[in-house]
């Protein structure tokens, strides 16, 4: 435990050198990695959504692969497309860049719903079926997806299908002026991700990744997530509660989240930290209105309001 504690240290020390005062945004996207989960940025542009995509892969010196996403870009676009070779007489799979460790998706809400759905096998099962041929992807592999809450021209909501996919949803919101004064003062020509070297590789994260499922939770921390997930599905403030998936994908993000903090088993403040960025994208609140933008910031506050009615396990 030490040593995986020393380890996603350094790790989020190094990815904190060019994201400048996101320490909280960094942990996240480290336990949703260690946990095997997808990762949902909801912000306004400029704020370092692709940079700190690229900067956990370089760190973890991981192949990556950065999608723009558009209105006219196509499924074989992400999924990859068979070619017929002539001189062989035979089509060939040229794979797209879906096949990577770590795959950025920009502004994901650009694309058509068809185009989205390409990305829900992936996703949930690691493998991408193509011309009834299915291709496995190889691990560690996790798609870290982008979206612009304030244009609205142009863009495709993600169903609730796709939203339950990711593991968690953050936003990372303006700088410091201190840490924006520290960014405009060292920030020099070139790529700041580029700068930094990795600090861990294929192999470590995996065993990582396998030491999270060996995290212990006891029979009343279940019962812990079990109350929260029931409250938020007889909630008067949600019209749609947490799903049985999003529960097995809480408890399995808890359990990151006490490896991070170099526990080998969870306690109910690895829960309550998790409650937010989990569950409210999964949440519907009862006051929204048909058609109307998402808005993740009120489904958090009622999920907090849940978790804190609720009583703490000890």
């Amino acid at each position: 435990m030490n040593q995986a504690k020393e380890a996603l240290d350094r790790l989020q020390n190094n990815i904190g050198r060019v994201i400048l005062g996101k320490s909280e945004t960094i942990r996240l996207s480290v336990i949703a990695l260690l946990a095997q989960g997808h990762l949902l940025i909801e912000d306004v542009p400029g704020v370092g959504k692709t940079s700190l995509a690229r900067a956990l892969a370089q760190s973890l010196n991981l192949d990556f692969r950065r999608i723009q996403f558009t209105n006219d870009i196509l499924p074989s676009d992400v999924t990859g497309v068979s070619i017929f070779n002539q001189k062989e007489t035979r089509f060939e799979f040229k794979p797209g860049p879906i096949f990577a460790n770590i795959v950025l998706t920009d502004e994901i809400n650009r694309a058509t719903p068809r185009t989205q759905s390409a990305l829900l096998e992936a996703m949930n099962e690691k493998q991408v079926t193509v011309d009834n041929a299915t291709y496995p992807l190889e691990d560690p592999f996790m798609v870290i997806a982008t979206q612009n809450p304030i244009e609205s021209h142009g863009a495709y909501p993600l169903p609730e299908s796709q939203l339950d996919r990711f593991m968690m949803y953050v936003s990372m919101g303006y700088p410091s002026l201190e840490d924006e004064k520290r960014l405009l003062t060292t920030h020099t020509v070139g790529n700041r991700v580029d700068q930094i070297s990795p600090v861990m590789d294929k192999g470590q994260v995996m065993e990582l990744q396998k030491q999270v499922e060996a995290v212990r939770m006891e029979p009343i921390m279940v019962d812990y997530i079990l109350n929260i997930i029931s409250a938020s599905r007889n909630s008067k403030y949600l019209s749609l509660g947490v799903s049985p998936r999003g529960g097995l994908i809480f408890q399995h993000a808890a359990r990151a989240c006490a490896l991070v903090d170099g526990r080998d088993f969870v306690i109910p403040d690895d829960i309550k930290e998790m409650s937010g960025p989990v569950l409210c994208h999964r949440v519907i609140p009862e006051t929204r209105q048909s058609g109307t933008q998402r808005r993740f910031g009120d489904s958090a506050a009622i999920v907090n309001d849940i978790v804190e009615s609720l009583e703490i396990p000890v």
